[in-house]
Order: C-alpha cells, then structure tokens, then sequence
C-alpha cells in the first residue's frame, strides 16, 4: 500500500477515535490534550512544532499588520519587529484598540507613537517588553544597541 494513501487512512481511524480538536481539551483520563490526540502535559510539543506554530502566529501578525498599518512593509525592520512584538502580544483586537497609536505610526511620528505606547495600562502591564518596545518605536534601533 503506498504510503500516504495508508497515512490518510490512519488518520482517519485516529480522527474517528481520538476526534479533532483546534483547542486544548480534557481528555477521558483528565489530560490537557490539544489536536488529534495529541496529550500536551506528558508529550508538548517538540522544537520544530513551537516553531512550526511561531511561524504561523508571525505571518498571522504581518497579514494583520500590513492592512492596519500603510505602507507597513516600507518601514525599518526594527519598528516593523516592535509593532509585530506588540500585535502578538496583544492580539487582533487588543492591538486595534490602539487607535491614537495606530494614527502616529500612520503618520510616522514616532516619538508620539512611543508616548502613546508610554500613556496605555498595556505599558504598565508588561514591565521590561513595553520600555524596549518604546525605545525601539522612538529610535528606530534594536534595544541591544542603544544605551539603557
């Protein structure tokens, strides 16, 4: 039998069995279970599959980023990696809910962007992340080359 015929067919019998499912769930024997089958608390996820996801979740963030942000694919890297940092951190709508933020990024005030950032509870909230981000959006250089 050639392979990826009897793959489609076991995974089949395990989706039938074990079911599907895009959020983590308790299984019969009370384990945090995630996928088909796949037991989070005894097994997790191996290196390739957290990268796998953090791909994913990246390009998830770039996508949203590109129609919030104009031109968001023209500016630097490093505020580019500070708006992706901040979008993945507060998700879809928690980031959208930065609108003063979003208009200076717009307009390419970056000073008053980063005070935006500076005057949120998400500042306050995050500790560390926040004043690098800050930096980051102010200066248009990575936190590891400015003096802290």
């Amino acid at each position: 039998m050639e392979h990826d015929v009897f793959f489609d067919r076991l995974k089949k019998l395990l989706e039938l069995h074990e079911g599907k499912k895009r959020f983590p769930y308790r299984c019969p024997a009370g384990k945090l279970t995630i996928g088909i089958g796949r037991n989070l608390e005894d097994k997790g996820l191996s290196n390739d599959e957290i990268d796998y996801l953090f791909k994913n979740d990246i390009r998830e963030c770039v996508l949203d980023l590109s129609g919030i942000i104009k031109d968001f694919f023209h500016l630097d890297e490093v505020r580019q990696a500070a708006l992706i940092d901040m979008r993945f951190n507060l998700g879809p709508g928690g980031f959208r809910s930065f609108k003063k933020f979003i208009k200076e990024v717009n307009n390419r005030n970056f000073l008053r962007a980063s005070e935006e950032m500076r005057n949120s509870k998400w500042f306050r909230q995050v500790g560390e992340r926040s004043k690098r981000l800050c930096k980051m959006m102010q200066d248009g250089k990575w936190w590891f080359e400015t003096d802290q």
